[in-house]
Parts: C-alpha cells; sequence; structure tokens
C-alpha cells in the first residue's frame, strides 16, 4: 500500500505564469488603479485600493510525496499562517496515512482543526493538502481528477470572464462576462448613478446576446443592495454576487425575501460545506460559489455540489477556470453550468501566455477543455515547483 511520506509548504511566487509572455500588451489592465468597491470602502484611508489594506502574504504551495516516489501539488494562499499550520500540524499527522485515501485524510484534517476552527485560514491550508492529495491519487492511478470524480458531464466547460476591460473579454470570445463594481454605500447617491451608469454602458457594448453579472464583492449593507438593484432592472443581470459580508446569514435571508426577482450568487468566503448547506436549506442564493483553493480543497468542493444539486442550486467556483483545480471539478459536476475566469492581465496578451501552470488549458472563444493528464494536469516536475519558490 502507498502512504503519505512527507506534507511540505512553503511560500511560492506571487508571478507565476505558465509561460514567457512575449506579447507586448495593448493598455495596462483594469486592475492597475480601478476603484472597487469593498468591505473597507468605508473608510477613506483605505477606500481608493485594495492593495491598500490586503495582507502581502505570499501564495502558498504544498507537496505532498508518497512512500513510491510519487507526488502530488496543491496551493492556497495567506502566507505564513497557512504554512505553518500545514508544516506544524496537519501535515507531520498525516505522514503513513494511505494515499488513495482522500475522504480518510479530509476528515482528519477538519477534525484535527476543530480547536481553532476548520473554518477562515485553516480551511486554506486544508485546501492546500487536499488538491495535492488528489493530484497525486490522480498519478498514483493514471488518470486525470475528473475521470475519477464522474467523467466529463457536458463535452466543454462554457466560461465566464471577470473583470472591467469588457472590449477584451468579447474579442476573446466569451459570451458572459461579469464587472467589479466600482462604488459603495459610501459614495452615495453619485456612487448609485456612477454604477448604473458603467451597467448601461457595458450592456450597450455587448448587447443583449451576452450574459451580465455584477460583482459586489461584501461592499455593500441591504438597503445599498436593494437600492442598487432597483435601478438595475432595466440591464437585464444574471445576477448580482457577494453584496453582504459573508457571516451576515440573516442578512442573505432578508436580501432575498426584498430581491426575489434578482439572480443572487456568493460563498466565495464561506468555508467547508456547512454554510452551503444553510444557504442551501434556505434557498439564499441561485448560484453557489466556493474557490476551490480555499473552502477546503476539492473533497468540500464535492461535498457542496451534493448540497446543491439536492436543492437545485447552480454551483460555479470562484475563479474556477483560473486553475486546472477548478477546471477539472468543473468539467465533471452536472450542476456546475459555467466556470469563471478572472482576467486581470492586460489587453492583447494571450491567455496562454497568463496562465498559472504551464500543463493547464485556458479558454478559447470562451470554451475549455481540461487537461487529460494525470492527476491535475499541472504540467510542471519537481524542478518546476521548485522553481515556484521566491
Amino acid at each position: 500500500m502507498v502512504t503519505i511520506e512527507r506534507v511540505e509548504a512553503f511560500a511560492i511566487r506571487s508571478d507565476l505564469v505558465g509561460g514567457p509572455g512575449t506579447t507586448t500588451p495593448r493598455r495596462p489592465p483594469w486592475t492597475a488603479d480601478a476603484e472597487v468597491a469593498g468591505p473597507m470602502s468605508r473608510h477613506p484611508r483605505y477606500k481608493r485600493l485594495r492593495a491598500a489594506w490586503r495582507p502581502t502574504w505570499p501564495g502558498v504551495g504544498c507537496l505532498v510525496t508518497a512512500s513510491d516516489g510519487s507526488w502530488g501539488f496543491g496551493i492556497s494562499r495567506y502566507g505564513d499562517p497557512v504554512i505553518a499550520t500545514i508544516n506544524g500540524h496537519l501535515g507531520p499527522l498525516l505522514v503513513g496515512e494511505p494515499a488513495l485515501a482522500t475522504e480518510r485524510c479530509w476528515d482528519m484534517m477538519t477534525r484535527m482543526a476543530s480547536p481553532y476552527s476548520p473554518a477562515g485560514l485553516a480551511a486554506y491550508a486544508i485546501s492546500a493538502i487536499d488538491l495535492a492529495l488528489w493530484d497525486l491519487k490522480g498519478k498514483l492511478l493514471n488518470a486525470p481528477v475528473w475521470s475519477l470524480i464522474g467523467g466529463p458531464s457536458r463535452p466543454h466547460i462554457d466560461c465566464y470572464a471577470t473583470g472591467n476591460d469588457t472590449d477584451w473579454h468579447m474579442e476573446l470570445g466569451f459570451r458572459a462576462t461579469k464587472l467589479a463594481c466600482p462604488h459603495g454605500p459610501a459614495d452615495g447617491l453619485a456612487g448609485l448613478d456612477a454604477n448604473e451608469a458603467l451597467i448601461a454602458r457595458t450592456r450597450e457594448l455587448i448587447g443583449h446576446e451576452v450574459e451580465l453579472m455584477l460583482d459586489c464583492w461584501m461592499a455593500f449593507d441591504l438597503d445599498y443592495t436593494v437600492r442598487l438593484a432597483e435601478r438595475l432592472r432595466p440591464y437585464w443581470l444574471r445576477w448580482i454576487e457577494d453584496c453582504l459580508t459573508p457571516e451576515d446569514l440573516d442578512g442573505h435571508e432578508a436580501l432575498r425575501r426584498r430581491l426575489p426577482w434578482m439572480g443572487y450568487a456568493t460563498g466565495e468566503h464561506w468555508y467547508m460545506p456547512q454554510p452551503f448547506l444553510h444557504a442551501a436549506s434556505r434557498r439564499l442564493a441561485d448560484v453557489l460559489q466556493p474557490d476551490i483553493a480555499w473552502v477546503g480543497g476539492l473533497t468540500a468542493c464535492l461535498r457542496i455540489a451534493a448540497i446543491a444539486d439536492a436543492a437545485g442550486i447552480a454551483v460555479i467556483p470562484h475563479a474556477g477556470m483560473n486553475t486546472p483545480y477548478g477546471q477539472h471539478f468543473t468539467y465533471a459536476a452536472p450542476g456546475a453550468p459555467m466556470g469563471e475566469m478572472f482576467i486581470g492581465t492586460p489587453p492583447g496578451v494571450p491567455l496562454a501566455e497568463t496562465r498559472l501552470f504551464p500543463g493547464m488549458a485556458v479558454p478559447v472563444d470562451g470554451r475549455l477543455i481540461p487537461s487529460d493528464a494525470p492527476g491535475f494536469g499541472l504540467g510542471v516536475d519537481l524542478d518546476g515547483i521548485a522553481a515556484m519558490r521566491p
């Protein structure tokens, strides 16, 4: 029996790409200086840019090595706290466990983390290990992960682009796009006007044959969300997203009552399956959006998908097309109708030059088929993993 021999977490560079990036951009990306509403927008000192207040901890890589020398690799974020949780607690306690026992290892990790909660930062640590174990499992069984979790549920994944370079999204062939909302309650009526103007311009640009959504990134309160949604009725949004802080579950329930006609998506900042069960049982959202590298890994996403399927609710992982991990889940999950591709890189630079791993697929004309290489098809060897370190 092949067992887990070592679990090692380490910092990885934040500028990782899968290719040399030789194409000259046409203009800077929207992310360079765009104001985006968020939970700190009420504080003028930190209102303008998210980077002013978000942590600068590096990304996290996790390498799981098996007793036969095979290995798997997973990623997450938030640097030293997550690395310490893996190397100082969870990882050593998995050594000697069967390498194929992904459910058992996930159950062990969530129970080990009980004294400080498996949610929050611990979920990032669990995610990194879980993804590495699934990558290892695919390599041991010589199969892509999507085939291990049910096989393809569709011929390809229809993708939507997130970001405010909408003209570039249309040129790339996406038939759905999502905007980052620039203004929140602190901007008053002028902000409401500016948000509506942005949506109106975008709808005019893309026409009525392209889906349009709006990401509000935990920036609003209940009253502001309702007021903005009413303003946006004429523009046929498929959904608004993440309007409230994630812990405000009562607020999500009130929002559903006050906006029964508006599509609503959330869950990017929920951790472990339990809040998704709460939301599904009360039908608080039309789309659930776990992030596979934050919520507890692929094992958590499979449990969330089962919950959502039973309730007839879609699951579209946050930025799922930006990693092979999300691609494999979405390809196999029948209840995942679309995949999200966050595009923060400059217009004119092909997506193939901005991918995270050299072996991963990127959308072509808004469609994607994941790699069929064993594991997650990362396309890197151990030397490539070592090169990810700062």
